[in-house]
């Protein structure tokens, strides 16, 4: 089993920057990718970022490109989600999720694992 917890969230006005992290703990040898989802009020879960635990590679869902960077730091079982420029529309409880298998990863049943989510309200 594997455990994540995250932690950053808070409120934010418009413009400004939250770093979101997530700490994995457990079985971690059985991770393969970190992903980050988020899902606004009253919508459905998104895909927002995802890092390979093993190795450099990164994917973006599109709206986020430029705007968010997901890193990881093997040492402290930690990924981070550096998340700038941040809009009303970003208001959403983020989650951190892990999956044990190569594949889509875009897609939150592709994942065995989650966190109890973060909290971030950006106002206008």
């Amino acid at each position: 089993q594997v455990q994540l917890v995250e932690s950053g969230g808070g409120l934010v006005p418009a413009g400004g920057s939250l770093r979101l992290s997530c700490v994995a703990s457990g079985d971690t040898f059985n991770i393969y990718f970190m992903g980050w989802f988020r899902q606004p009020p009253g919508k459905e879960r998104e895909f927002v970022a995802g890092i390979l635990w093993g190795g450099d590679g990164t994917h973006y869902a599109d709206s986020m490109k430029g705007r968010f960077t997901i890193s990881r730091v093997n040492a402290k079982n930690t990924v981070y989600l550096q998340m700038n420029s941040l809009d009303p529309e970003d208001t959403a409880v983020y989650y951190c999720a892990a999956k044990r298998t190569i594949g889509r990863v875009i897609t939150s049943n592709d994942y065995h694992y989650w966190g109890q989510g973060t909290q971030v309200t950006v106002s206008s």
